[in-house]
């Protein structure tokens, strides 16, 4: 049984899409973090290594961050194919954009949010200015990341994309990419279940 580590209006609710899509069995363990502004603690009982959600349990097996997490359910759970599997040709992108989506797509947006330049030539990721391209390539031949075949990337992005929107340029190709994902009836289960 899965258990979601999890805090209502954060990064972990788009977990609880994905185990709605993939017909898992979860249970949610509702934790405490630390805040932005300093207030909250860690909860003792959260097994992600800094205290923050999403993490989860697997009987005992312990995942976190977004892109390992999204990864281990695709593969435990196969049958929706929201992952495509080794043998799949999009198994290689897909890979990509789960690292990409951590290793870039966060970093950027929270450089921007932030308002920190990213440092040229030294970081692992490059500013939002040119990650935004980058993905709406990936989403024009659509409609979601992997082309007809939406999957756990699209969990990922289309709900950042959703937080995300008011301090993005305007974008009909982002917009509708949003509104696909979140208006599924697994989107809106998860908002039910969120409990915030």
């Amino acid at each position: 049984m899965i258990t979601l580590f999890h805090r209502p209006k954060t990064r972990a609710t788009r977990f609880i899409f994905l185990l709605e899509e993939l017909e898992a069995p979860y249970t949610l363990h509702t934790v405490t973090t630390r805040h932005r502004d300093g207030s909250g603690a860690a909860d003792p009982a959260n097994p992600h290594p800094h205290g923050k959600v999403p993490a989860i349990s697997d009987d005992g097996v312990v995942v976190f961050e977004s892109p390992a997490i999204a990864l281990y359910l695709t593969d435990k759970f196969p049958g929706n194919r929201l992952g495509p599997l080794s043998s799949d040709a999009q198994r290689g992108p897909y890979l990509s954009w789960l690292a990409y989506y951590g290793g870039v797509f966060e970093p950027a947006c929270v450089s921007k949010f932030m308002k920190v330049e990213v440092p040229r030539g030294t970081a692992g990721w490059v500013a939002v200015e040119e990650v935004l391209p980058a993905v709406m390539r990936q989403l024009t031949p659509g409609p979601y990341l992997l082309g007809e075949r939406f999957s756990a990337l699209d969990v990922l992005y289309g709900t950042a994309f959703a937080q995300l929107a008011p301090l993005l340029p305007a974008s009909p190709l982002l917009e509708e990419y949003v509104r696909r994902v979140v208006t599924r009836p697994a989107y809106m289960r998860a908002l039910a279940k969120d409990g915030g």
